[in-house]
C-alpha cells in the first residue's frame, strides 16, 4: 500500500527521553507483529514509552467510552484495549489505506466489536460526535491540535482526561533541538495548543517528557 506521512520526520531519529529505556511494555504476539511491521514501513504509530504511558494510564483509569484521534494502523487502539478491556473506542483516520489496515488489523486480533472505525478529518467528525467521553487519545494532525480543542472540550465529560501525543516534537518544542524551517510553523502550532491547554478553564493540564512529549489534561 501507498501512505503518506505528512505530520512525520523521518529525517532522523526520534528523540528518546532518558527514561525511555525503561517503559518497555509488551504485548501479545500479534499485536508485536503488528507494531514491527508498521515500524519497518516507518507507519507514524505511537513508539514504545508512548504506549507504555497510555496502558499503565488506562490501567488505572479504566474508562469505559474511549475517543481516538489518529487511528494510522490500529496499534494504540489495540494498546489500549488491552489496558481496559471492556471499553468502547471511536478512532478516527483521515487515511483510507490506513483505515483499511486497521480495520484488518481489529479483525485479527478479535477486537472488531469493542472499535468503531470513522474514515474521515479528525475535525470534521469531531464536530459530529455527542460524547460524552471518558477518555481522549489525540495524536492526528499535529497543527490543528489547537482547533480541535473546543469541540474536545465539548465531548469530554467532567473529570475526563485527554492526552496528547508528539507535543515536543522531536526537542523542537523546547528548544532542545533547532527547528528546521520547514517545521517552524507545527512547532507555533503545537506551542499555541500547549498554552491554550495549560492556560485555559476547561482542562488542568501537564506535559510529560515520555516518548515524543505528552500533554495530560483533566476536564474540569
Amino acid at each position: 500500500m501507498d501512505f503518506s506521512y505528512a505530520h512525520r520526520d523521518t529525517s532522523q531519529p526520534e528523540k528518546q527521553s532518558p527514561t525511555a529505556q525503561f517503559n518497555r511494555a509488551e504485548f501479545g504476539a500479534e499485536l508485536e507483529e503488528i507494531i514491527s511491521s508498521a515500524n519497518l514501513r516507518e507507519i507514524p504509530v505511537s513508539d514504545r514509552e508512548t504506549l507504555t504511558f497510555l496502558t499503565v494510564l488506562l490501567s488505572a483509569l479504566q474508562p469505559k467510552n474511549i475517543l481516538e484521534l489518529g487511528t494510522a494502523v490500529g496499534v494504540s487502539a489495540a494498546a489500549m484495549l488491552s489496558a481496559c478491556k471492556d471499553a468502547h473506542i471511536t478512532t478516527v483516520e483521515k487515511d483510507k489505506n490506513f483505515a483499511a489496515e486497521a480495520l484488518s488489523n481489529f479483525k485479527k486480533l478479535n477486537i472488531l466489536p469493542q472499535i468503531t472505525l470513522i474514515e474521515g478529518d479528525a475535525g470534521e467528525v469531531l464536530g459530529t460526535l455527542e460524547g460524552p467521553f471518558d477518555f481522549v487519545f489525540l495524536d492526528s494532525a499535529k497543527a490543528q491540535y489547537v482547533k480541535y480543542l473546543p469541540q474536545l472540550a465539548r465531548v469530554i465529560k467532567k473529570g475526563g482526561v485527554l492526552l496528547a501525543d508528539d507535543v515536543l516534537l522531536y526537542g523542537y518544542v523546547t528548544g532542545e533541538a533547532q527547528t528546521p524551517k520547514k517545521r517552524q510553523m507545527l512547532v507555533e502550532h503545537i506551542k499555541e495548543y500547549i498554552a491554550a491547554v495549560t492556560s485555559g478553564t476547561d482542562f488542568k493540564t501537564t506535559v510529560i517528557n515520555a516518548g515524543n512529549g505528552l500533554a495530560l489534561s483533566v476536564k474540569q
